[in-house]
């Protein structure tokens, strides 16, 4: 467990933390403990958002340096998985052709826009919630919660080598109704909206999800990433609503 916290916090973070071993066993337990290592990054953005506005900084302008810290506490892979998996869907060639757009270094204009369009919409939303520090951590987790689903036991890797190897089937089913459990309980702290929030999340996540593996075969890391974007995505507009 202790190699797979190390993992988790290594994979999802720029938090420097030295790696134990690197194995299925403990990329496990990283994809089950992901939901609270997201804890970290949302807590974050949340000292963010109270700092600015004990500073008197206009809320949008909050929402855009707590959304920028999120990225750069992940080293913007996340959204990185994001417009690759983007650009690759957007091709709109067989699975060999998208993910070999995916591998691509640069950006594509299908990544482009959905990365555009994403951040506008996570800092409106942000901006536009009741509360914007508990927003933040909540749909961090919830966010995060998509990845013990999407290494579940029969989701396969759609190639070879790479993070989605490894991680690929590692979770069983039990295990990722316990994290969500988990989230629930967490996203209750913010009452009905923290609770349908996650729901969201994990619903956007669980249809994007099963698209990846019809179009591409299975799961990447960058398809991961992406999952974790689009789920964050969804919580935060559920709870922005008034």
């Amino acid at each position: 467990m202790i190699d797979g916290i190390r993992l988790a916090v290594s994979l999802l973070t720029v938090v420097p933390v030295p790696v134990g071993a690197v194995d299925r066993r403990a990329a496990r337990w990283a994809m089950l403990l992901a939901p609270a290592v997201g804890l970290l990054v949302g807590g974050a953005a949340a000292l963010v958002l109270l700092a600015a506005g004990a500073l008197g900084l206009p809320g949008t302008l909050g929402a855009v340096l707590a959304v920028g810290s999120s990225a750069a506490l992940t080293r913007a892979l996340h959204l990185d998985g994001l417009a690759d998996l983007a650009d690759g869907l957007g091709s709109r060639k067989p699975a060999a052709g998208a993910l070999a757009i995916m591998k691509r270094s640069d950006i594509g204009p299908f990544g482009v826009v959905t990365l555009l369009l994403v951040l506008l919409v996570q800092v409106a939303a942000v901006a536009g919630a009741p509360h914007p520090a508990l927003a933040v951590l909540v749909a961090a987790a919830a966010g995060r919660l998509a990845l013990p689903w999407a290494c579940r036991a029969g989701v396969p890797s759609a190639r070879s080598g790479g993070l989605g190897d490894l991680v690929a089937g590692t979770v069983p089913t039990a295990g990722a109704a316990a994290a969500t459990a988990a989230v629930l309980a967490f996203g209750a702290v913010a009452g009905v909206p923290g609770v349908l929030a996650v729901a969201a999340g994990l619903a956007a996540a669980l249809a994007m999800l099963a698209h990846a593996r019809r179009r591409l075969g299975g799961i990447t890391g960058d398809v991961l990433g992406a999952l974790v974007e689009i789920a964050a995505t969804a919580a935060l507009v559920v709870l922005s609503a008034r």
